[in-house]
């Protein structure tokens, strides 16, 4: 947050009164009034105060997700800054454009950001590799990016309110990072659902003798485009700690596991019958329901 220097012209004290109404605002979290009164004050004053009040402005707007009045802020805040800079108003200003939508406006953000050009038209989906999610429900999970701000969930999460393959819009600057075969890879916070899923959460527990059973099970289901977790896998932090580097191992499991899968009904009484069928005197499975 970039505080303004003192404006000394005839509506001076009025203007210093309405910043620092403004600024105590956002330093108690009232975004709301925040915004509207740096926009107010930024429409007022001449550009070179401006540009860091559309920019605190757009700021507030996207810290309540008001995304229309991001987006119109951001534009405002962007005619002060030089393209192909990395500057954060371009962030702000193509994640409000993601959330509403409006794919060219957003691939032209990316570009004044100083990104390659993201080809094509229309909704983009690119592959942008693994990295996590901190979901609003406090937890991590493990997600591929589809652009700059959007990521497909690629866990089952744990709370079954939330869904494997769903798309979340997130926050541009990491909180974390988890550690997996030696390779870093950061921890973004959601900034809100942005296409849910349909594939619903189903419990289901299953036995087997050896971890690699269990692993083969995991294997059918993701070979077939679906999701499975073993509960038993599950690691709680509190929010402090989560935002730290923490390393993340996925363990070996045997013996009665209660699971969560995501998949239609009956493609995964189909997948589990497939699995039991091969082995059947070493793997079961029952009490298949939603979650």
């Amino acid at each position: 947050m970039v505080r303004a220097m003192t404006i000394e012209e005839p509506q001076g004290a009025v203007i210093e009164r309405t910043l620092d109404e403004a600024y105590q605002a956002f330093d108690a979290e009232q975004y709301g009034r925040a915004g509207d009164l740096l926009a107010g004050v930024a429409a007022a004053v001449e550009p070179e105060l401006a540009k860091a009040l559309w920019f605190d402005a757009a700021l507030c707007a996207l810290r309540i997700r008001d995304w229309a009045a991001c987006r119109d802020r951001g534009l405002e805040a962007v005619r002060f800054v030089e393209r192909g800079t990395n500057a954060p108003a371009y962030w702000n200003l193509g994640t409000a454009a993601t959330a509403l939508r409006d794919w060219d406006l957003a691939r032209d953000c990316w570009v004044g950001f100083g990104m390659d050009p993201i080809p094509g038209t229309g909704p983009i989906d690119t592959d942008g590799g693994p990295t996590c999610i901190r979901l609003d429900i406090d937890e991590v999970v493990w997600a591929r990016r589809i652009d700059p701000v959007r990521a497909r969930v690629l866990n089952v999460p744990f709370d079954p309110s939330r869904r494997y393959g769903e798309i979340v819009l997130h926050s541009g600057a990491p909180s974390g990072e988890r550690v997996l075969g030696g390779v870093a890879y950061p921890v973004f916070d959601e900034l809100g659902l942005f296409e849910a899923s349909e594939l619903a959460t189903l419990a289901v527990v299953v036995a087997a003798e050896k971890a690699d059973d269990i692993e083969d099970l995991a294997a059918r289901f993701a070979h077939d485009g679906y999701g499975m977790e073993i509960l038993e896998s599950r690691v709680d932090r509190c929010s402090c700690c989560s935002q730290g580097r923490h390393e993340s191992e996925r363990g070996r499991f045997a013996g009665e596991q209660p699971l969560y899968v995501a998949a239609p009904e009956d493609t995964a009484r189909a997948i589990l019958d497939g699995w039991t069928r091969d082995r059947p005197h070493e793997r079961s499975w029952t009490d298949l329901r939603r979650a």
